[in-house]
């Protein structure tokens, strides 16, 4: 009997996957819980396994087609078996529509009546009466409420500036770019899904906060040390111990004493966030990046903290990581020196109040009480957003983060 591989949910609030490639093709053999496709969701690459052992019969989602949680995907069954295309699509449309009546029927907290979107979150019944009366597509609106959630003024500040339009989707920060003129003998290299998102994400963030550079230097000799001294007990306990997981540590040193470093924006009052939950930008290579997230961060111990840092980074580069891991993130941490690079002015990832940069280390000339010394040093890159904090409190802060490093026992 064939068995239909559906769009299975991936996380709270995941909705719809595209499908990136097809690890199987039609007429493969398959087994059980080996990988079967690619999917994209939240900049997050994630196999999907076969449910049962055969033959892939039918692919029905092809590469870089949008699937809603629920359709049908693939179906698999034994060598020979037929399939009937027509009841397909009948079963796929009456998955659909059980999936979602089951989100409808999820009782509200709130009585009152509202609306919300997959990309835009929460919109109240003001801001959807305002936007209808003037003719306003909320897709083309960054909100500057909590979380990213469009306010009154959002609409109203649209409609002042003349930037009504009644097209459907709010075109991606890569349309949005001049035509160009292809010449012969150019390539183009078609965007990929985490490419698509991140340039979307990085545009709407400068367009969001005003972003401010600080930078200080840091000496690690004493960083250094500990991890000569350490490295290899971490390593009998499976643990590789980076410099990331000191910066880690000191950036949750820094945020401890300057909670409103780890806040969020909101025409309301600026959100102190309780909980520590950094992320730590990955290098996918030609893919791209993303930041998987270390939640309570400032519960761990440097061995918890370099082991949490190993899984994600790993996880990353193999596609295993899961929507959740990239969400609820509070501060992000760029270490662009893995290249080479000593300076970098990091883009803030909204909705959070900073990032820090830590460029490459290297040997350098310093002056320590009057006397010229050789030490390992670092800059450090802090850009934050200038409605949250000043030049003084974001100094504070990075001082703090420089302090924990050259203080390290």
């Amino acid at each position: 009997m064939a068995t239909k591989v559906f769009v299975p949910r991936l996380g709270e609030g995941v909705d719809e996957v595209t499908v990136t490639k097809w690890l199987k093709q039609e007429g493969d053999s398959i087994k059980e819980l080996e990988p079967l496709l690619e999917v994209n969701t939240d900049k997050v690459d994630t196999e999907i396994p076969a449910p049962a052992s055969g033959v892939v019969l039918k692919i029905i989602a092809q590469e870089g087609q949008v699937g809603k949680v629920g359709e049908l995907l693939a179906v698999i069954g034994q060598p020979g078996e037929s399939v009937d295309n027509e009841k397909l699509i009948v079963d796929n449309a009456l998955e659909v529509k059980a999936v979602s009546n089951q989100q409808l029927a999820q009782p509200t907290i709130n009585s009152q009546p509202q609306t919300t979107n997959k990309e835009m979150g929460f919109i109240s019944p003001v801001v959807a009466k305002i936007a209808a009366e003037h003719g306003v597509n909320l897709s083309q609106i960054t909100g500057t409420g909590l979380n990213g959630r469009i306010t009154k003024n959002d609409v109203l500040s649209f409609v002042e500036n003349g930037k009504k339009t009644t097209d459907s989707r709010q075109p991606s920060a890569v349309s949005r770019q001049p035509s160009i003129t292809f010449n012969e003998g150019d390539q183009l290299i078609k965007h990929t899904p985490i490419r698509k998102s991140i340039a979307d994400h990085m545009v709407m963030s400068k367009h969001t906060s005003p972003h401010v550079l600080t930078v200080m230097e840091a000496d690690m000799s004493k960083v250094a040390k500990h991890r000569s001294a350490n490295k290899a007990i971490f390593e009998r306990d499976g643990v590789n111990l980076t410099f990331t997981a000191y910066f880690m540590s000191a950036i949750v040193a820094g945020l401890k004493h300057y909670p409103i470093v780890n806040s969020s924006w909101s025409d309301e009052g600026i959100l102190v966030r309780k909980n520590i939950n950094l992320g730590m930008a990955v290098s996918l290579g030609e893919d791209g990046l993303i930041v998987p997230v270390i939640k309570n961060a400032d519960d761990l111990s440097l061995l918890a903290m370099a082991r949490s840092i190993n899984d994600l980074a790993n996880r990353a580069r193999n596609k295993k990581l899961q929507p959740d891991d990239v969400k609820g993130g509070t501060f992000t941490l760029t270490n662009h020196g893995t290249s080479g690079s000593l300076f970098a002015f990091p883009v803030i990832n909204q909705p959070q109040t900073g990032i820090l940069g830590i460029g490459a280390m290297q040997k350098r000339v310093v002056v320590i009480d009057d006397a010229i010394a050789i030490r390992p040093m670092v800059y450090m890159s802090f850009v934050f957003d200038h409605r949250i904090l000043d030049g003084a409190s974001a100094d504070w802060f990075l001082a703090k983060v420089k302090e924990t490093l050259e203080n390290w026992s």
